[in-house]
């Protein structure tokens, strides 16, 4: 809920502009309750997102058309499908029963959704065999397709680890020490050392995966000291081949198999000592292109996207 003592401007614009109550001095987002205030940082994040999201429009969507549905939620604009869909050259069809692609998507950890009926024969279902996105259910799934765990027993294990929440998206992860009680709601993972070149920042490499298939990736940089935060001071686009082994991109796509995920992004680290992969994240609705990314690199990622996901909503990919 908002602040009862501040006026709330109610919209009649966009749909999603519908999402949130707007206040004198921030905003609300129904949905969750939470509420943003109008700081410079929020400021100059929304105006750089508002520039992507009217240069994508210029992005001449591919053809012939294709129908697609999102259920039980719709994807809104900030989320990374919204813009890639359009340039794949998908429309928004209300009904599923009408869609050539039905995607099954809700910002949630767990999302246990069945497809809706009824279907076309033809239908292309995506994302409805990943209904479980926890740390818990990512760290099987690493060590189901990589042959080495992530997660560790903090009870037993000897030193350091991290402790962050069960739940997608909470960027509040720590470092413990460990023999300590695990605590409810809480994983236990060994700690990357993902530490870059010049040492003082950690780098991500975000894989946004298509089909199995890693479409492009974004090097997300950061200060070692907000390592689990979403505060990039740098981010690069680049292709799959300029960062995996061919090796490695099979294990990325064998990792999205055991996870269920046909479309979404994964949190790829490398480690320093023995230069592995470890994959300690994945997001089926995840947003972006990165804020931090420039202009260029958002449009480009985003074609790079649409033709990965065009081909595999089309049966090309397949």
């Amino acid at each position: 809920m908002s602040d009862a003592s501040e006026p709330v401007f109610q919209t009649s614009g966009p749909v999603w502009l519908r999402d949130f109550e707007w206040g004198l001095t921030g905003l609300t987002v129904r949905k969750t309750g939470a509420r943003v205030p109008y700081s410079p940082s929020i400021i100059k994040q929304v105006s750089a997102w508002f520039r992507f999201f009217f240069a994508a429009q210029g992005i001449e969507p591919r053809t012939p058309h294709f129908t697609i549905a999102f259920t039980p939620e719709r994807a809104r604009p900030w989320y990374l499908i919204w813009a890639v869909a359009r340039a794949a050259g998908a429309k928004l069809a209300k009904d599923p029963a009408h869609a050539d692609v039905v995607m099954q998507f809700e910002d949630a950890t767990y999302s246990p959704n069945a497809p809706p009926m009824p279907l076309r024969a033809s239908a292309k279902l995506i994302n409805f065999g990943c209904t479980d996105v926890s740390k818990s259910a990512v760290a099987q799934a690493y060590e189901t397709a990589f042959g080495r765990a992530l997660a560790i027993d903090p009870g037993i294990h000897v030193g350091l680890a991290v402790e962050k929440s069960e739940i997608n998206a909470a960027h509040d992860g720590r470092i413990v020490s460990c023999p300590t009680p695990p605590q409810p709601g809480r994983v236990y993972q060994r700690v990357i050392d993902n530490r870059s070149y010049d040492m003082a920042l950690v780098e991500d490499l975000r894989s946004c995966t298509v089909g199995g298939k890693v479409a492009c990736v974004f090097i997300k940089r950061r200060p070692v000291t907000k390592r689990f935060l979403n505060t990039n001071t740098e981010v690069l686009l680049r292709a799959p081949e300029e960062v995996f082994s061919p090796e490695e991109l099979s294990q990325i796509a064998a990792f999205t198999r055991a996870l269920g995920l046909d479309w979404g992004g994964v949190d790829v680290l490398r480690d320093r000592a023995d230069g592995k992969l470890y994959i300690v994240d994945a997001n089926k609705t995840d947003m972006g292109p990165p804020i931090s990314l420039n202009l260029p690199d958002k449009l480009k990622a985003t074609r790079m996207l649409a033709s990965a996901f065009r081909d595999y909503a089309r049966g090309a990919g397949n």
